[in-house]
């Protein structure tokens, strides 16, 4: 979890950073809390945190018998089907997420109620849906002696730009006292979330008006939230490669065993994947939109996968110590590998299967939120939860 948290400083946005180091923090209080207050607790209540039944059969034949009866195996057929079922769901599950778009949501993804989106409605019905994310263009000029030198240039300027297909329209807002800059607002034909408007900012930054290497500058709200999805969607694969490569490493320490970590981060993987593609197909395609409220699909969150990752693993790697753990506990204790595999999850199942009923009742109350950016942040957390729980048995 800790390097899952600080590896969100790879990313190169800040407040993803920040948010990764608090959480950290966080995580570190109760890791020292666990393993220090709580034991220190727990020998000063002794068995009085047992119940009075429990501290009866402490000790007695009853219970010795119970410890040394016979644990029933479990059969390699039926685990054997049980993860092929599972990994097959997980993998149908995630084809969408093969399509992922990100990005910021605008008011058209809003709930159509809210003032959001009766604005941008407004907006769009009178001036068209590029109207509601304008974007700033600067221009470099080859300078002139005359106004109307300069007014000849910001016109070559302005029909280049307006060549695009994705252009709307074109005007001059701002001329430098020098006359060797040009600004120019340009109005896309779509809305500042689509993907026609975050092709024509790619393309305007690299046209070159006057073939004299100056580029154009795109500037505005829309170039903005079109950057940092840019950016958090080039960081993502190495993000990702740092916290599975670390993830590995650990547990190979922890395990001392290759086959664990490897199906431990397997696993995770196919969560993470299985979460994404159910954002995908609901918030993105559409796929049970009234169901969930979402009235105009559009690009998943731009930060979203990027969190996901960092909190989605801590998530994936816990309950795998939970049932891991206690098969070692059984195996090291002496216990055959079989047996020890059994009592491993029987001892673990009801702290996963309690973690992950906590976890999906307080992320379903997300899913149903007024804001876009809150309910699909609900979604991968209540698959992920799922998915592990039923993994469990």
């Amino acid at each position: 979890m800790l390097v899952a948290l600080l590896g969100l400083n790879l990313t190169g946005i800040a407040f993803l950073g920040m948010m990764g180091n608090v959480a950290a923090v966080a995580v570190t209080v109760a890791v020292l809390v666990a393993v220090t207050l709580t034991p220190a607790l727990l020998s000063l209540v002794g068995e009085r945190v047992l119940s009075r039944r429990e501290r009866a059969g402490r000790g007695s034949d009853t219970a010795q018998a119970e410890d040394d009866a016979p644990v029933r195996t479990m059969g390699t057929l039926g685990a054997v089907a049980r993860v092929v079922l599972v990994t097959a769901v997980l993998v149908v599950v995630a084809v969408p997420a093969l399509d992922l778009r990100i990005g910021l949501p605008d008011g058209s993804s809003e709930a159509e109620d809210s003032t959001q989106y009766r604005a941008y409605s407004a907006v769009e019905e009178a001036f068209g849906a590029g109207a509601n994310g304008p974007l700033v263009v600067v221009a470099d000029l080859p300078g002139s002696d005359s106004e109307e030198e300069a007014a000849g240039q910001q016109l070559e300027v302005a029909e280049a730009i307006a060549e695009r297909d994705a252009v709307e329209s074109v005007a001059p807002i701002a001329l430098s006292d020098d006359r060797s800059v040009a600004v120019f607002q340009v109005v896309p034909e779509e809305g500042p979330s689509s993907e026609s408007t975050e092709a024509l900012v790619h393309e305007l930054r690299g046209l070159d008006p006057f073939d004299d290497g100056a580029e154009l500058g795109v500037a505005g709200t829309a170039s903005g939230n079109i950057d940092v999805s840019d950016k958090l969607s080039d960081a993502l694969p190495g993000y990702l490669a740092v916290v599975v490569g670390f993830s590995l490493v650990i547990l190979l320490v922890v395990f001392r065993s290759l086959l664990v970590p490897v199906v431990a981060t397997l696993g995770f993987v196919l969560s993470f994947a299985a979460a994404l593609g159910g954002v995908v197909a609901i918030y993105q395609w559409g796929w049970l939109s009234a169901v969930f409220g979402v009235g105009s699909p559009g690009p998943v969150l731009s930060f979203l996968p990027t969190i996901m990752v960092g909190i989605l693993f801590g998530l994936a790697m816990d309950y795998m110590l939970f049932l891991g753990s206690g098969m070692r506990e059984a195996y090291v204790h002496g216990a055959s590998a079989r047996v020890a595999v059994r009592k491993g999850l029987v001892a673990g199942r009801a702290v996963v299967t309690a973690a992950a009923v906590i976890m999906i009742s307080v992320f379903a109350g997300f899913i149903f939120a007024h804001s876009a950016m809150i309910r699909p942040v609900a979604s991968p957390w209540r698959s992920a939860c799922w998915w592990t729980r039923s993994r469990c048995g």
